[in-house]
């Protein structure tokens, strides 16, 4: 699990397309809304903005590592 974590923080960076896994209805937000990584925080902290398809933000939310995937959008290799 701890390796698992700290992948998925080292996966995320800067311009990271991302999807949230958790609803968070406080900033009105649910599971699977996808957004950028516009700043890196602190160590596993990011700024995410959430765009609608005109490219209109509607939402701006700091938040943690696990509570988000990096999507990709090209095949991944990967070590076997």
């Amino acid at each position: 699990m701890y390796y698992k974590k700290r992948f998925a923080m080292a996966d995320i960076e800067l311009l990271s397309v991302v999807a949230l896994l958790q609803d968070l209805p406080e900033q009105g937000l649910v599971r699977g809304q996808v957004g950028t990584v516009v700043e890196t925080l602190a160590p596993g902290v990011f700024e995410i903005e959430f765009c609608d398809e005109q490219g209109r933000t509607y939402a701006m939310a700091s938040l943690k590592s696990d509570q988000l995937m990096r999507l990709h959008h090209e095949p991944i290799h990967q070590a076997a």
